[in-house]
């Protein structure tokens, strides 16, 4: 077997393996996956957003690849911005999103693929693309998950004539594409084939970055030629620690998603968890979740660094906290491929919800990461000029004297406490990947507790009076993340899909 990928949609999935059987790595497959997901999960991944690659390389070399976006290097007046609120439906809340020219941040997934595949990958660039290419010339059947994400942001998908003109239904009125229907992308594929010929350059200081720019200038967005020509791949020593008897890597600083599970891992890992699912599970599980939350809503007041996080102090004073409590008794896709080198790749990638804004003639739809409350908790328009744009965004390995596993989640917040809950299941409580991976889950944001089904009725009643504000959730979700996950051992290839997010698992 050459290899194995887990990823959030089939044709992602496909697009990996097709690569592994033609004697690609971990690396290429890796890039293979981020085009199909462009094509077949668009509104979770884009070439006009960003994302992290975390690789290990055979040898034992260990780099994450930050290719996030950044805030331009110029700002100008509100008022002469294109920047404006939509809702977004999920069905039991809406939540507000700002989009338009005014929310994009200068993208980095182009310079990702093209920095990754120079370095690491092994095959042409041409057939890095090409099951892409095959995906949107000929059409990919809306699945209901894609469907059902279409449905949540369909205000911004249908809020200017471009994006209209790609992803409405072909037969029902004022409609994204339905559950069913082909959707094919021509434009995406021609503009991913032109990148594959010309390179990078193309996007960034070519006509696609020309016509950017004359966009952004006209129609109230802030990017300037300068904040494509500037910028850069940043490759980072990946935030490495021990829990039980993996050394986890993952994404560091200046992105805290990465920070805060290492801190919840700090906090966790010397307290007697119970058996899974049991009240002192789930008890001392929700209050690591809150002390987490309470560390970094301090820090973001404070030095607003997420490595003062990791300080032993500070860990030191939070792990009190949990002493002598009762616990003692958006728009996000990840990819994940191991080969038989010993490489491993862990990708997320985003593009906040999308601007609404596709770049003439490339299907490309822009990010909205301006636009998104998450990453701008000091209030929109106040960022500093000319900076990587920090992130939940956790990609992540372990690495046990058996194993290397590759995981990684989409889900803005609730990401990072499915890839804690994913890992405790599969260190501390000795779970297998794909049971690891069903689990339900848990997730604590401010007062309110989120939970799925599938815990033990007594101990989610007794953890539920403790939290007045809760939601216990009639069925698995996309809320909570979706771990897609691989592994490589001794004996060859295993993972799972997460199905929260329509995950699967392919070996080749």
């Amino acid at each position: 077997m050459n290899g194995a990928v887990a990823a959030g949609h089939p044709a992602t999935a496909e697009a990996a393996a097709w690569v592994l059987e033609e004697g690609g790595n971990a690396f290429d497959a890796a890039m293979a996956g981020l085009c199909a997901a462009c094509v077949a999960e668009p509104v979770l991944s884009s070439l006009g957003g960003g994302g992290f690659l975390l690789a290990h390389q055979g040898s034992g070399r260990n780099t994450l690849y930050d290719f996030f976006v950044q805030t331009p290097q110029h700002k100008r007046s509100v008022s002469d911005l294109d920047f404006y609120p939509i809702l977004a439906d999920f069905g039991t809340a809406q939540q507000e999103f700002h989009i338009g020219m005014g929310s994009v941040a200068t993208p980095g997934t182009i310079k990702g693929l093209f920095r990754v595949h120079s370095e690491l990958g092994s095959l042409p660039m041409r057939e890095i693309v090409n099951p892409a290419l095959d995906f949107a010339r000929n059409g990919i059947v809306l699945n209901r998950l894609q469907a059902y994400i279409f449905s949540i942001v369909a205000p911004i998908y249908l809020s200017t004539r471009g994006a209209r003109r790609i992803y409405s239904s072909s037969g029902v009125d004022d409609s994204l594409a339905i559950e069913g229907e082909n959707f094919r992308q021509p434009e995406l594929a021609d503009a991913l084939e032109l990148l594959a010929t010309e390179g990078e350059r193309l996007f960034y200081q070519g006509e696609m970055g020309t016509e950017l720019i004359a966009a952004c200038e006209s129609g109230g967005g802030y990017l300037n030629k300068a904040d494509l020509d500037d910028y850069r791949v940043v490759k980072r020593e990946p935030l490495g620690y021990d829990f039980q008897n993996a050394r986890i890597l993952t994404n560091p600083t200046p992105s805290s998603g990465g920070s805060l599970i290492r801190f919840a891992h700090a906090l966790l890992e010397k307290k007697d968890q119970g058996e899974f699912g049991s009240a002192q599970h789930l008890r001392l599980l929700s209050e690591v979740m809150k002390q987490t939350n309470l560390a970094r809503m301090e820090n973001l007041a404070g030095t607003g660094d997420a490595g003062a996080l990791l300080h032993p102090d500070t860990i030191s004073r939070f792990c009190s906290a949990l002493t002598g409590h009762p616990v003692n008794s958006r728009g996000t896709t990840h990819i994940s491929v191991v080969d038989g080198q010993g490489n491993a790749a862990s990708l997320t990638l985003s593009n906040g919800e999308g601007s609404g804004y596709v770049l003439p003639g490339t299907g490309i739809m822009l990010n909205n990461m301006l636009g998104e409350e998450d990453l701008n908790p000091g209030g929109f328009h106040r960022w500093n000029t000319g900076v990587r744009v920090s992130s939940m965004m956790a990609p992540t390995l372990a690495i046990d004297q058996q194993r290397v596993i590759a995981t990684g989640s989409g889900g803005s917040n609730r990401l990072r406490t499915a890839i804690l809950q994913t890992l405790n299941n599969l260190y501390s409580f000795g779970m297998d990947v794909r049971e690891a991976v069903d689990s339900p889950r848990l997730h604590v944001e401010k007062d309110l507790l989120s939970i799925e089904p599938g815990f033990p009725g007594s101990a989610v009643d007794e953890l539920c009076a403790g939290y007045p504000e809760h939601h216990r959730w009639s069925e698995k979700n996309l809320f909570f993340g979706g771990t897609h996950t691989a592994i490589r051992d001794g004996q060859g290839f295993s993972g799972a899909g997460d199905p929260r997010r329509g995950g699967v698992f392919l070996s080749v």
